[in-house]
């Protein structure tokens, strides 16, 4: 059974969570906690230290939710946290991301996203409990058995754990802010890095607002992953809308003229999703990798400013949606035969 506790000083949360929760309440899948803050949030985990999830709002009396993430790990080193605030700006986000939260739900409450997000955390969490208990078994081990034997076991219940990886059908978009490298070589560096973070900002709000996720900040571009019903049409919706806004932000002037555009590339079909990184540095990132991922990459890539680029797979699937025009056949990389490429227009 998943424990849970929620950080939040709205009294209502507590009775939709127990209302859209319900059936696994009573199947006992879940144990939910109430906290209505931070102080009170820490007295519940220092009662039940086999909580595995905290759901916390940001805004709340006596101590905050930021706050209270940054003593998290004193407590518990296990927990990982789920931000649900209406705070959803940039700067929040990174806060939370750096203060070590897991992931980042905004108010109000999709609770379809939200289930989905505990779903996943407590994946991440079990695997952790799991490498955990493996570490104590080989520290009995090590007094019974030849070290290079023990060594190649560890390496080998580490990548079994955290290395799991599943197959998902999702939509992949590439953004990326066109022309941006011209700020970067003639403008100071504090100057591009508000910039682009003001940019970032714009996109990741409409990224969210379609129930997707930042897979990652590459540079001056974004990988963003959408799951579930209608991932494509919700994957291009959400493009559009960062075109657009991106397109309302005024002309930089200052050392360099810069007009902001992006271009944007995406794809859709199966792809895997797993822990990716290395072993031996124990460094990993949970996120995307096949076929569909490099294509849209590589569509975002062949995409001119403005222009919001899919296949002809995905223009079948959503033509009826969408306004888009053929706009040339191409041989992407590592592609033998040339594909038809299609302009999301409106």
């Amino acid at each position: 059974m998943t424990k849970i506790l929620v950080a939040d000083d709205e009294a209502d949360l507590e009775m939709l969570i127990k209302q859209k929760f319900r059936r696994q309440i009573r199947e006992r899948q879940y144990e939910f906690f109430f906290a209505s803050n931070g102080v009170e949030a820490l007295e519940k985990l220092r009662a039940n230290e086999d909580l595995d999830i905290l759901l916390s709002d940001i805004n709340m009396p006596e101590m905050d939710g930021l706050t209270l993430l940054g003593k998290l790990n004193e407590v518990s080193p296990i927990i990982k946290a789920v931000i649900v605030s209406a705070y959803g700006d940039m700067d929040n986000i990174r806060t939370a991301m750096n203060k070590g939260a897991f992931d980042f739900i905004t108010k109000p409450v999709n609770f379809d996203d939200l289930e989905t997000t505990i779903n996943k955390t407590i994946r991440y969490v079990s695997q952790t409990r799991e490498t955990l208990e493996a570490i104590k078994e080989n520290n009995i081990l090590r007094m019974y058995v030849d070290k290079n034997v023990l060594s190649f076991m560890t390496r080998r219940e580490f990548e079994n754990t955290l290395m799991a990886n599943e197959t998902i059908e999702a939509t992949v978009v590439f953004i990326d802010v066109c022309g941006f490298t011209a700020i970067t070589e003639n403008s100071e560096p504090d100057k591009v890095v508000t910039l682009l973070n003001k940019y970032f900002d714009v996109m990741v709000r409409e990224i969210i607002a379609q129930n997707g996720y930042v897979d990652k900040f590459i540079g001056d571009a974004i990988l963003a992953v959408f799951r579930g019903e209608f991932h494509l049409d919700r994957a291009v919706d959400a493009s559009l809308a960062v075109r657009e806004q991106i397109e309302k932000l005024p002309n930089e002037t200052g050392d360099i003229f810069f007009n902001p555009k992006v271009s944007i590339g995406i794809h859709s079909g199966e792809m895997i999703s797993g822990n990716i990184g290395s072993a031996d540095l124990r460094r990993l990132d949970c996120t995307v990798i096949g076929d569909v991922v490099n294509t849209a990459q590589r569509l975002q890539g062949v995409a001119e400013a403005g222009q919001v680029l899919i296949t002809e797979s995905s223009y079948e699937k959503i033509k009826e949606s969408f306004s888009c025009n053929k706009v040339k056949e191409a041989v992407l990389k590592n592609k033998s035969n040339p594909i038809s490429i299609f302009e999301v227009l409106s």
